[in-house]
Formats: C-alpha cells, sequence, structure tokens
C-alpha cells in the first residue's frame, strides 16, 4: 500500500537548486520537521506517511574529467540510474563496476549506502563525493577516506552526515581489465578469458534469478545485512554447521561474516507467507508484497525473522533498508 508525502519537491538541474532548496527549508520550517532525501527509493520501506518535506534528487550528467592510459576519473549526476551507468561505463572501456550491475537505484546513493554485490564495494571505485549542506548552503567535495566507508554505511548514513545532501560521486575507474571473481556462482558461470561484460552479464543473469522484479512483485530486496560475528560464534556455528556460508570480514582476523540468507532460510522462513508479506521462495534474503501488504505488514514480518534467527543462532540480524516508521 502506498505512503504519502505532504509536499515533494524535485531537484533536476543545478541552476535551480538554490530555488528548490528555499522551498524545501520554507516547509521543514512549517512543519519543523528536517528534510528527507529520497532517491530511486529501492533501499526504502515506508511503514508512515511523511510529513517531513521530500526532496527527490533527480540530477543528470555522466561526463569524463580525467584520463590517463591506465585510469579514468568521472563526474556522475546523483540522479543518474546506477545499472546505466554501470553499462555506460563498460561500453567505454572503463572498467571496476561490472560486480555491480543492476543494483537498483540511483548514484547517489551509491555512495551513501556503500552498495556492494560479489565482492566488490563501491568505496573502492569512489575518488570523491561532492556535496551541499542543505542549512548553510555550503559546498565540500568529500574525498574517499573523508566519507568514512565501513559495510554498506558510510559518514553520510551518520546523523552528523545526513544534512549533507550528495549531488555528484566523482569514480576512478580502470582501463585494464582486473576481474574480481572471489564468489564461486559467478566463477563457475565464466570462462577462463571472461572480460568485465561478461561478468556483468553474469551478474545480471544471477540476480533475476533470485530477485524478484520490483516491476512485477514489490518487495523490499535483501533486507537484512550479512551479520559480521566474532570468530568465535562462527566457529561454534560451523561445528554443528559444516556448509555454513562464511567470509573473513576485513582485515580483522577476530571477525566473521555471515550469510543473512543461509541464517533465514535454515530458520525456516524461505517461502513463508503471512497474509499478503512474505519471504521469497527464490531468495530468502528478500521480503515480498504479496498484493495490498503495508509497510508495516513487512516491517512486523521482518521483526519476527530477526527474533527467530537470534533465538536459534544467537545472531542479531539488521536491516540493510532504511526503515521510516
Amino acid at each position: 500500500m502506498p505512503a504519502r508525502a505532504r509536499s515533494l519537491h524535485t531537484l533536476m538541474h543545478g541552476d535551480t537548486l538554490d530555488a528548490v532548496l528555499d522551498a524545501v527549508d520554507r516547509d521543514a520550517r512549517a512543519v519543523g520537521l528536517p528534510p528527507f532525501v529520497l532517491g530511486g527509493g529501492s533501499n526504502l520501506l515506508l511503514a508512515r506517511d511523511l510529513d517531513e518535506p521530500v526532496l527527490s534528487v533527480r540530477l543528470r550528467g555522466r561526463r569524463l574529467l580525467d584520463s590517463t592510459a591506465d585510469a579514468v576519473t568521472l563526474e556522475i549526476g546523483a540522479g543518474e540510474t546506477w545499472h546505466d551507468t554501470v553499462r555506460w561505463t563498460l561500453a567505454n572501456g572503463w572498467y571496476g563496476l561490472e560486480n555491480l550491475a543492476l543494483i537498483p537505484g540511483l548514484v547517489g546513493a551509491a555512495p551513501w549506502q556503500n552498495i556492494g554485490a560479489y565482492g566488490v564495494e563501491v568505496a573502492e571505485r569512489i575518488d570523491a563525493v561532492q556535496t551541499i549542506h542543505l542549512d548553510d548552503r555550503r559546498r565540500v567535495r568529500w574525498s574517499r577516506v573523508a566519507c568514512d566507508f565501513g559495510y554498506r554505511s558510510s559518514r553520510f548514513k551518520t546523523d552528523a552526515g545526513r544534512p549533507w545532501l550528495i549531488t555528484h560521486v566523482q569514480l576512478r575507474l580502470s582501463r585494464r581489465a582486473d576481474l574480481r571473481l572471489g564468489y564461486g556462482e559467478l566463477a563457475a558461470r565464466l570462462p577462463a578469458d571472461a572480460t568485465p561484460a561478461m561478468v556483468a552479464d553474469q551478474v545480471e543473469a544471477i540476480r533475476r534469478e533470485k530477485l524478484p522484479d520490483p516491476a512485477v512483485q514489490g518487495n523490499a530486496g535483501s533486507f537484512f545485512k550479512n551479520p559480521v560475528v566474532p570468530r568465535q560464534l562462527a566457529e561454534r556455528l560451523q561445528a554443528s554447521a559444516p556448509r555454513m556460508p562464511s567470509w573473513p570480514a576485513g582485515s580483522d582476523a577476530d571477525q566473521v561474516k555471515l550469510s543473512a540468507g543461509w541464517l533465514i532460510e535454515q530458520a525456516g522462513w524461505k517461502g513463508f507467507c503471512d497474509g499478503a508479506a512474505g519471504v521469497s521462495p527464490h531468495h530468502a534474503l528478500v521480503l515480498v508484497n504479496r498484493g495490498g501488504a503495508t509497510g508495516r505488514d513487512i516491517l512486523a514480518l521482518a521483526d519476527r525473522i530477526r527474533t527467530s534467527v537470534a533465538d536459534r543462532f544467537g545472531v542479531v540480524l539488521e536491516p540493510e533498508p532504511v526503515v521510516i516508521a
């Protein structure tokens, strides 16, 4: 079921930036609430209507900033579609985003969430993020290090970072193919002489097999983050379930990343249905709307799943989407 906003402001052109932000600021003062910045909405669960003014960012444009024999630096508007941008880079012979094909949403959300898939995070490809402060209109270019990227997180996702509106993202990509095929499922589908475009094709194929098309069936996408747990807990779980997937959690040898989808499936939720809210029969990580479910219905189901997994495995799952409740 739809959620409604009291007011919506769309930012489409840089030359209207001040006028749009002035209008947003007036509405925000009138209701006494900070604005809510909306990208493509694919990583968002609304469990209520929005009284705060909504700012929809649709800034377009893609351009080459710098080019060397080995690499290029690109500037992409926050309102560009992420998947179209991935395909555009590949068509131009610029590599590094192929593992991130078919991730829904807009470019501006990529650094905000630090999107990732199949062993690659966008933070590895970001050179800088251009922003404007919603309150005092300062314009700041944040370096990759200053963005403070983490697993599905960044400076912009914190309370201190929320007033910063992302307007453009600068990407640093390679002219030389350096394929990342650490995920066995992906490597098994590719020949020894695979190209980056072939990697993107297979990533798309896998995602289409596992994830429902939101244009056909409403869904909240991959709802939970893969949990990072102490190695001692991971080893205890694997002693009773040797096939439990796990990966190193960055450089910290005492931390291990587990598969949230596997935990949910083992807890018996895959394919579960409670009225209009359910879990995809193809991927236990995906919560689906079978027709007529509200955001609160999906959120209630997510809470039941979290409790079940915590009770069985001692692992607390965290939602990946932004939840407005």
